[in-house]
């Protein structure tokens, strides 16, 4: 009873902290709340339709010529696309704030229902002590009637029938308590969930218009500027790649093959929600293509379709070996904003073209934790994220010198030729 008592204590005190954060869940019937978030799914739902339409203009914009129109419209859409996720994910808080709101409707009824239980349960219990406290026998044999003695007993079972169904009906009020409890607090955990990504969507926002603005402004809003822009990053990148196969001929760096996870599906992770792949691993068409601009090796890396302001995700559990930004050596020429991360399964990562970095060096980090949002900083003709997969022993974060920008040097990851591996041995099938 004790239990019990404590239990009810602190569901109200858990009642009341839910109402004081969500006020207006005070006052209102299950039934109202119901009619609500049915008309918060309808919402959602049409919310979803609606980003997956734009999601799909967005697609066929990346298959069209390379222009400054395309590249504007890929943004508006892309800005969109943000716009519409942002008013999902509201959406989807006031439905959830609604579905605690009912649960604790709900758990306020149980924990009343336990009340009148333990009443009635004491109840019995009194009349059953009182009924108990003297042996029927002995009424009997001291003149009581047989009808009184059979009455008495038959009162008596009666008192202990209810008494059983009074702890059985308040065992199932408890047990139904534990549950909605349960529930309710994974609710909570998902509403922080939503908030999380709701501050992510608005920070990919603003990266987005601010990438429309540059791109306006640096183009001033014409075709010749905007291929001309193009044509000076691919001869930028080309030179970039030449300085660094040749400070890579000179590493020495031994790959021990035995030193890194064996190729598997799902060792690592997409580091993007529905991933494409817009440029493959080797010698892909574009790299067999341009062979001065990957030093005839072909790519590195894979390239994964990422709008301005995507949030860019750890492939694996690890810790943060460095960051960086090419772009202050040499704008427009590599990586851009990059993030380096080492796996407990010796194998590295590169995540680059950023415009936000999230982590810093040393930190450690879960798989899917946001470390950054994507952008098109580096030898980025157009928003996507240059992600590699190392080695971890061939490779390693150091400086050379720039030959082809003024002498500068660049500080990033660099790695032997065996260490560069392709990133879909170790990515889950698509």
């Amino acid at each position: 009873m004790r239990y019990v008592a404590v239990l009810i204590a602190a569901v109200f005190l858990v009642l009341y902290a839910i109402t004081i954060e969500h006020p207006y869940i005070q006052a209102q019937s299950t039934t109202q709340l119901q009619s609500q978030i049915d008309a918060s799914t309808r919402q959602i739902n049409q919310l979803r339709e609606e980003i997956a339409k734009l999601q799909s203009e967005l697609n066929n914009t990346t298959k069209e010529k390379q222009t400054l129109q395309n590249a504007i419209n890929q943004l508006n859409l892309n800005i969109q696309k943000l716009q519409k996720s942002i008013s999902l994910t509201q959406a989807q808080i006031r439905q959830k704030d609604l579905e605690i709101g009912t649960l604790s409707t709900n758990i306020i009824g149980t924990a009343e229902k336990i009340e009148t239980s333990e009443s009635q349960i004491a109840n019995s219990l009194k009349r059953l002590n009182i009924l108990s406290a003297q042996p029927m026998v002995v009424t009997f044999l001291s003149g009581g009637s047989l009808s009184s003695f059979f009455d008495e007993a038959a009162q008596l079972e009666v008192v202990r029938t209810d008494l059983q169904e009074h702890i059985y009906r308040l065992n199932t009020l408890k047990e139904e308590l534990e549950q909605d409890k349960s529930v309710a607090e994974d609710k909570r955990t998902e509403l922080s969930r939503l908030n999380n990504q709701l501050s992510q969507e608005r920070q990919g926002l603003s990266i987005a218009k601010g990438e429309q603005t540059k791109l306006l402004e640096v183009t001033k809003n014409k075709e010749t500027t905007y291929q001309q822009q193009i044509a000076e990053k691919k001869a930028l990148q080309a030179k970039f790649e030449q300085d660094l196969m040749n400070f890579e001929a000179q590493l020495n760096l031994i790959v021990n093959p035995g030193s890194f996870a064996a190729p598997r599906a799902g060792v690592l992770q997409w580091p993007v929600s529905n991933p494409l792949v817009t440029q493959y691993f080797g010698n892909t068409a574009f790299a067999t293509q341009n062979p001065q601009i990957y030093g005839g090796r072909g790519h590195n890396a894979i390239d994964l379709r990422a709008s301005p302001g995507t949030p860019i995700k750890a492939a694996r559990s690890g810790t943060i070996r460095g960051t960086g930004n090419t772009d202050t050596t040499c704008p427009g020429a590599s990586y851009g904003k990059w993030i380096f991360i080492d796996h407990d399964n010796g194998l590295s990562t590169l995540y680059a073209h950023l415009s936000t970095i999230s982590v810093s060096q040393g930190q450690s980090v879960g798989t899917g934790d946001v470390i950054g949002y994507s952008d098109t900083t580096g030898y980025a003709t157009g928003p996507h994220l240059h992600f590699g997969v190392y080695a971890t022993s061939g490779s390693k974060i150091t400086s050379f010198p720039s030959k082809s920008c003024g002498g500068k040097t660049y500080t990033m990851p660099v790695a032997d030729p065996s260490a560069y591996l392709n990133p879909l041995s170790y990515l889950p099938a698509l």
